[in-house]
């Protein structure tokens, strides 16, 4: 009998041993690109099948085939643009036909590519194909407008060694190994689903319906490549999946983690997760309510609709060559103390639903609230609980931003000393100039490097957070888009407390301690903030703080009752 489609090996990027020895040998002479750990994600999946029938990063023809009607250039669906972002300085360098050594963090060789193709893309029209809208409250769009390179090179990759991976190794596979796995149990009909998110019981409910339906084995595949920015870290999710798969029947689920960085573009994400999981060896894939939805736009409002993705995945699906398993929402029916469909409960008026949504579930952690057994298993609740305790345990930094003069270093030492006298934590204070002096005394006050000082200060920040301690920055920080990627480093560890000290220009002027303003108006300091250099005022700070006409104790008290409200420091 043959084998079956989806269990027989599909085509790797990888050369033989013998011949990626040599390679690596000749690649060593390359001009080098140092792939961003996104770029590695992409790479990992293009080179072991798991973006079969992708030969490399796209070209122009299949980019604009992809952003435009979800094909390549040959008519074949795909709906992701997988392309190698570089920066136009290096992007110069380089001649169409050349090879290039493609490099992991370390400076090890992964991969080499033949630059078929270089452009410089559309990048607002690749987010409203792509995403939906060109709104860079999307993760995605704000990465392809303020991470992302200017410009794009494609071509085929040839794979000398996979990227090197420490943790859960023996939880990794590949697609021709999880192939080989699925054979070698004598498993067909494969379920898989998708999670970026600790499980918890509604999951496990609708995992073992979805299966039973399918008549399918179970595989869950976990992201843990890069989800959204403020999601669980995947070493928290992967103890909590440990955790979890004890309650599973061993014989008919597996496990295996996924090293793939979502774009959370929800619809086409979805599609793509389809043809992800066909080239692992799945027969049927779990597609739930706002399937890899990125949250809300600008405008307060969800991306997509609950059900755009289904619809896109259903339109598809033979094409994808997997079957989609609907999901539904789970709910615990407290009578009958099980977990049914929603829409399946007859009696909803005479029965009592609970559920749990994921922002009340952080709130529970936050405030060190119960957590019920009948939402989450108690092994899972744990893991979680070890990696967030109560906020009133947890680091957090306060970022004061605002004119040179506003009183922002005022109002922090003020603070500090306050957040000092309660004694429960460390306190560091990352004023502008002590950081100049220590950290950043080589920079000068250019838009680049005045960014690049910020950058260091929420690193420095972050570090602190993670490790219990308070941080207390205040830079000027003029540009918001700066301001959004130190959040975004420090809420993986902790909580973010914004602070906009609002004094005006004018009275920032009228005070002007240090004479700046007076050399800023005579023109002999360039790109000064507020004067020859712009200032974003912050949209929605946590607090926003008057100086003008108040004293700083009053301000810096200001701080501490926000902290109390946000959980962060007990209340006095």
């Amino acid at each position: 009998m043959t084998m079956l489609s989806n269990l027989a090996p599909i085509p790797e990027l990888y050369v033989s041993y013998d011949s990626a020895q040599k390679l690596k040998v000749e690649a060593a002479d390359l001009t080098s690109w140092d792939l961003t750990p996104r770029q590695i994600c992409d790479l990992e999946l293009l080179m072991n099948g798991g973006f079969n029938p992708l030969k490399g990063f796209l070209s122009e023809a299949d980019y604009n085939g992809v952003v435009e009607d979800m094909r390549l250039a040959d008519g074949t669906l795909w709906p992701m643009p997988i392309t190698l972002d570089v920066n136009e300085a290096f992007a110069e360098k380089i001649e169409l036909g050349q090879d290039i050594a493609l490099r992991d963090q370390e400076g090890v060789i992964l991969a080499t590519m033949t630059v078929t193709d270089r452009w410089t893309p559309d990048k607002s029209n690749e987010a409203a194909k792509v995403f939906g809208a060109d709104d860079i409250a999307h993760p995605a769009v704000n990465y392809l407008h303020n991470a992302a390179g200017k410009v794009y090179l494609g071509g085929p990759v040839v794979g000398i060694q996979p990227p090197i991976h420490y943790d859960f190794k023996a939880r990794r596979d590949t697609p021709n190994e999880l192939r080989a796995y699925f054979r070698k149990l004598g498993w067909r009909r494969i379920v898989a689903f998708q999670t970026r998110n600790p499980l918890h019981r509604a999951h496990q409910e609708l995992t073992f319906r979805a299966a039973k339906e399918a008549q399918a084995n179970l595989l869950i595949h976990p992201v843990v490549g890069m989800t959204k920015p403020g999601d669980v870290d995947h070493f928290t999710r992967v103890r909590c999946y440990e955790a979890v798969l004890d309650k599973y029947p061993a014989a008919t689920t597996s496990m295996s983690l996924l090293n793939l960085a979502m774009r959370m573009a929800g619809p086409r994400e979805a599609v793509w997760h389809g043809l992800i999981r066909k080239n692992h060896g799945c027969t049927h894939f779990i597609v739930g309510r706002d399937h890899a939805g990125p949250g809300k736009n600008s405008a307060g409002e969800d991306f997509y609709g609950p059900y755009d993705a289904q619809d896109l995945f259903r339109h598809y699906q033979d094409e994808i060559g997997i079957e989609m398993v609907d999901f539904k929402q789970m709910v615990y029916v407290q009578e009958r103390a099980q977990y049914e469909p929603s829409d399946e409960i007859e009696d909803k008026d005479n029965v009592t639903i609970l559920n749990i949504s994921g922002t009340e579930l952080r709130r529970r952690l936050r405030e060190g609230l119960e957590i019920p057994e009948w939402f989450s298993f108690p092994e899972v609740v744990q893991e979680l609980r070890n990696r967030f305790p109560p906020r009133s345990q947890q680091g957090f930094t306060v970022f004061f931003t605002g004119f040179s003069g506003s009183g922002k270093s005022t109002i922090a030492n003020a603070l500090m000393v306050k957040l000092m006298e309660m004694g429960d934590r460390p306190v560091t204070l990352l004023d502008g100039d002590i950081v100049r002096k220590n950290l950043s005394s080589e920079l000068g006050f250019s838009k680049e490097h005045r960014d690049l000082n910020i950058r260091r200060i929420g690193y420095v920040a972050s570090e602190i957070t993670k490790n219990g301690g308070i941080a207390i920055c205040a830079p000027i920080a003029p540009y918001a888009t700066t301001r959004r990627a130190v959040r975004e480093e420090i809420e993986a560890f902790g909580a973010f407390c914004e602070v906009h000290v609002a004094t005006s220009i004018e009275e920032c002027e009228r005070r002007d301690r240090k004479g700046l303003y007076k050399l800023a108006r005579e023109g002999k300091i360039k790109e000064f903030t507020g004067i020859s250099d712009p200032y974003d005022v912050p949209e929605n700070p946590e607090l926003r703080v008057e100086t003008e006409n108040v004293d700083v104790d009053n301000c810096a008290h200001q701080v501490i009752l926000k902290l109390e409200q946000m959980g962060l420091i007990a209340a006095s």
